[in-house]
């Protein structure tokens, strides 16, 4: 049997060392937490592959533990062990998701059985996991929805980078799916049974960032009452992803820099080097290269991130997966309220011609704006923003005259997504809203074949 991580919980100091003793001496990594909100901080800490926690605690007792651990860590199995070794208290336990029950006082070679037992689940289901990915890859992919030429040339380029140790560069404007990108890029990785921590560089100050990152020793500054990892620590056998990685202040650029190249870091207070296992992925929406080359990032830290570069294009030059983004948000939504909805085709008009400067995560937002708007089954132009609705084809500048026919607009209209989605009629028929047989009539009418 591998040696395995394992978390033993128990208020009872004497009880939790013999456990903690009896799986060291099996050959385990054992650590131990006097109380279930310890065991959840710990977990939060680092991965364990199974938690052996006690029934009866004051505060969070073992199956509130449980439940709030299967919310928030559901690969990690459980076994309860209790001194009140009840058939309701054994079902209450199985139905919130434990593996099984041990009673007390405990038997060290039932204790060592059923840990074997969870531990061959937990490795089978790993494996099972790891097999599918490998027989398909295309099957982590499945988030990144659109079938634009773009999206397509994205997902090829991920299969192949995942595969690779070297740093990724995912560049692209705000609300894109950049972390998306990086958390498909770690599933289809070798990486993938390690953690994916993931970082917003802007989102603290210099200090905070740099003890988020390297973690700190025990008394590093007031308050710091114990070692904390951070997450370069946490990250190990897994990926760190920096988002926002322009943001990071010039000094913490330099630290950075030294922790790639040597692979080691300090803790903050510490004088120690602890090692690095953990594969950097990265994001911006800034052009890092003219920020480098204005001296408003360091040129070798660029160079070091940007071994290669993802770029996730803009909603707006991927047009033709506006409706089935719209579905999709829709259906997730919609199924989570309990509610069966769908789009009225003047809506997909309005959301097609809209420019959505906030990307995915705008159109997202509009979609669950609308829905909570909505009171039947037909999401309507009523229920849209504003600005949205009143979107509308504009006429071209000059006197009433000059303007052109609905029927030259929509020739216009025709012939602009013919070319944006290079002739591919399919496509367009997807783009206009309409089925083949319709968009052909009107390329016949307006002589656009």
């Amino acid at each position: 049997m591998s040696r395995a991580r394992i978390l033993v919980v128990d208020d009872e100091a004497i009880a939790r060392e013999n456990l903690v003793h009896v799986l060291t001496r099996a050959g385990h990594r054992a650590s131990a937490a006097a109380d279930g909100r310890e065991a959840l901080a710990a977990l939060a800490e680092e991965p364990f592959d199974l938690v052996l926690t006690d029934l009866r605690m004051p505060g969070m007792d073992g199956l509130e533990l449980l439940a709030g651990l299967k919310r928030r860590f559901p690969e990690v199995e459980v076994i309860v062990v209790t001194g009140h070794a009840a058939v309701d208290t054994a079902v209450a336990a199985m139905g919130l998701g434990a593996f099984t029950y041990v009673a007390k006082p405990v038997h060290v070679e039932e204790v060592l059985a059923q840990t074997a037992k969870a531990l061959e689940k937990n490795a089978m289901r790993r494996e099972l996991a790891s097999l599918r990915r490998r027989a398909d890859p295309a099957s982590g992919l499945s988030r990144l929805i659109g079938q634009s030429a773009t999206m397509e040339a994205l997902r090829e380029s991920i299969v192949q980078v995942a595969r690779l140790e070297c740093n990724v560069l995912v560049t692209g404007e705000t609300g894109t799916g950049k972390e998306l990108v990086a958390r498909t890029i770690h599933d289809l990785s070798a990486r993938a049974r390690g953690r994916f921590m993931a970082v917003n560089c802007g989102a603290f100050s210099e200090e905070l960032i740099s003890n988020e990152l390297f973690g700190h020793e025990r008394e590093a500054f007031t308050g710091a009452g114990a070692r904390r990892k951070g997450l370069i620590e946490a990250a190990a056998g897994g990926t760190l992803f920096l988002d926002e990685i322009g943001e990071l202040p010039l000094s913490m650029q330099v630290k950075l820099l030294r922790v790639l190249q040597e692979r080691t870091f300090l803790r903050v207070g510490g004088t120690e080097e602890a090692p690095m296992d953990a594969r950097v992925l990265s994001a911006t929406n800034k052009d890092l290269k003219k920020e480098a080359e204005a001296g408003a990032f360091r040129q070798d830290l660029f160079y070091r991130l940007d071994v290669i570069t993802l770029h996730v294009p803009p909603l707006s030059e991927r047009r033709e997966d506006i409706p089935l983004l719209a579905r999709h948000f829709l259906a997730r939504h919609a199924s989570e309220a309990g509610r069966n909805v769908r789009l009225s085709p003047e809506v997909l008009d309005s959301l097609l011609l809209y420019e959505y400067p906030g990307n995915v995560r705008e159109l997202e937002n509009i979609v669950q704006k609308a829905l909570a708007v909505c009171d039947g089954d037909v999401i309507e132009s009523r229920h849209l923003l504003a600005d949205l609705r009143d979107q509308r084809v504009r006429p071209t500048r000059g006197t009433r005259k000059s303007w052109p026919t609905l029927e030259e607009h929509e020739k216009a209209y025709i012939r602009d997504v013919l070319e944006e989605v290079e002739g591919n009629k399919s496509k367009a028929a997807r783009v206009l809203g309409i089925d083949r047989v319709s968009l052909w009539r009107k390329l016949k009418r307006y002589s656009l074949e």
